[in-house]
């Protein structure tokens, strides 16, 4: 359950937002002065503070300073009926997450109070990295044993420890958001504030007035002066999810904070100096997008100091138990559900399929599984109908058939897209063709992989057959098993 501590000296405000917000999910604490809120938040620790700034006592700006100093990690919005632009820069100098004017547009109140309470929970919720799950005491985590997981992993240390620009790549649902705030949260930065904002959930005539704010009037429907993202993440880290759907003008803005750290807010001369990190994210080509005059080449540089490209789950199988493993557990302990473990059947259903939705998709999967599973354990049937069917893109993961020209041979499925008179040499060629245009394409080890899955297929598990139609011996098949994560006692596909 979240918790809202409202500091407000009015009785009538105090109880008008226990009534309104307070509910299964949020609990509402009140305190009448600075010095009573303060002491609220040592004992109750809340997620969100909403204060007034003109209080008897202590006022709201010197208790702005203290609670910074308290928990700098903890979000403010200041509210006054008598507010002033300067009062604003200073209670933004001073860390407030945002500056509401009285009297309240209840529906967009509550939209801001869900994205502070959203800020807060990202900014608090430690994203870890771990090659093993040897702990089970955190909320989030990026899992992986795979060589290109592990080469991630190695980039998130290497950048936390800088304040270097980076760029996150890789297709929807790999947890990029998750990268970024693992390099935030082992950062320099961690004790300060981390904002995200998805660039293309917001239409483009509002993301420049989202990210730098705007002035009252400064277009049709500005009835109050906004503070953006940039001025709200000072000292702190700024996620910019989808950057690649941003807007040519939009784009010259972000350029000039990042090489100048200055800008202004929407209907404003005045300019403004913040010193925040950007994490930047995509999946989309950039380098195509510049190609086309649809991203500013500049803008690409200077985001792709360091670039981390996350692998979708089709090319690396072999973390599909270690994730399902992950996701059983923590969904286990969110919904309180009695299933407590999956089927090999289930887990080599789940390896065989391609997954386009990458990660989110397979977590979604298990979570519909645990719902509809008819007692403690996970099986075929609990799964979603769309993981028994076979994807086109599996193929990018998954070398075709061999044809050979010995008695015997079996000939292509008619499924297969591919020439029914592929041959080696044939193969070969178009395995390099598709290793240019997809540079994460490890060849040897995912047509390695691979050929031990079929062989384990076509000899039902029998691993001295399946040495044998590979030509090599019992142990160095063993090793290869052990080596790729294929669980001996199934054949996995």
């Amino acid at each position: 359950m979240d918790k809202l501590l409202l500091i407000d000296d009015e009785a009538d405000v105090r109880y008008s937002f226990q009534r309104i917000f307070e509910s299964p999910s949020l609990r509402v604490y009140v305190a009448s002065s600075g010095e009573e809120g303060l002491e609220q938040i040592r004992s109750v620790k809340p997620d969100l503070v909403l204060m007034d700034i003109r209080m008897a006592g202590i006022g709201g700006m010197a208790t702005l300073r203290q609670m910074r100093e308290l928990d700098p990690k903890l979000p403010v919005i200041m509210m006054t009926a008598y507010g002033s632009t300067q009062t604003v820069i200073e209670a933004m100098k001073l860390g407030a997450y945002d500056y509401l004017h009285k009297p309240f547009d209840v529906p967009r109140l509550k939209e801001v109070i869900a994205a502070a309470l959203k800020a807060s929970q990202d900014m608090r919720r430690v994203v870890s990295y771990q090659p093993l799950l040897e702990s089970e005491d955190y909320d989030l985590g990026i899992v992986g044993r795979s060589e290109a997981m592990q080469n991630v992993f190695k980039l998130i240390g290497q950048l936390a420890a800088t304040d270097a620009t980076a760029l996150v790549t890789g297709e929807s649902g790999t947890g990029k958001e998750l990268v970024a705030r693992a390099i935030y949260h082992h950062s320099r930065r961690s004790n300060q504030p981390f904002l995200a904002i998805n660039c293309a959930a917001i239409p483009e005539n509002l993301l420049e007035s989202e990210l730098f704010g705007h002035e009252k009037g400064a277009f049709t429907g500005a009835t109050h002066q906004r503070i953006g993202k940039f001025e709200q993440c000072h000292n702190g880290t700024l996620f910019l999810d989808e950057i690649g759907d941003m807007s040519l003008p939009t784009q010259t803005k972000i350029l000039r904070v990042l090489q100048s750290g200055t800008f202004e807010r929407v209907g404003s001369s005045q300019s403004f100096t913040v010193n925040v990190r950007v994490i930047a994210a995509t999946n989309k080509p950039l380098e195509n997008a510049v190609a086309r005059r649809e991203f500013r080449e500049d803008l690409f540089f200077r985001l792709n100091v360091v670039r981390i490209h996350l692998p979708p789950l089709r090319e690396r199988r072999q973390d599909i138990p270690l994730l399902v493993d992950y996701f059983l557990k923590k969904l286990s302990q969110r919904t309180g559900l009695g299933v407590r473990s999956i089927s090999e059947a289930a887990v080599q259903r789940l390896e065989a399929y391609a997954w386009p939705g990458n990660v989110r998709e397979l977590e979604n999967a298990l979570q519909r599984a645990m719902v509809v599973c008819k007692s403690d354990v996970i099986l075929p049937d609990d799964l979603p109908q769309e993981t028994a069917a076979s994807d086109p893109r599996a193929l990018e993961s998954k070398p075709p058939e061999l044809k050979t020209s010995q008695p015997g041979s079996h000939p292509p499925t008619s499924g297969n897209p591919l020439p029914t008179d592929l041959d080696v040499e044939t193969l070969a060629k178009l395995l390099f063709q598709r290793a240019r245009n997809q540079n994460q394409l490890k060849i040897l080890p995912a047509v390695e992989r691979q050929l031990i899955v079929q062989s384990m297929l076509e000899t039902q598990g029998n691993q001295v057959q399946a040495a044998k139609l590979l030509g090599i011996t019992r142990a160095t098949l063993r090793k290869r098993i052990e080596k790729f994560g294929i669980r001996r006692e199934t054949s996995i596909g």
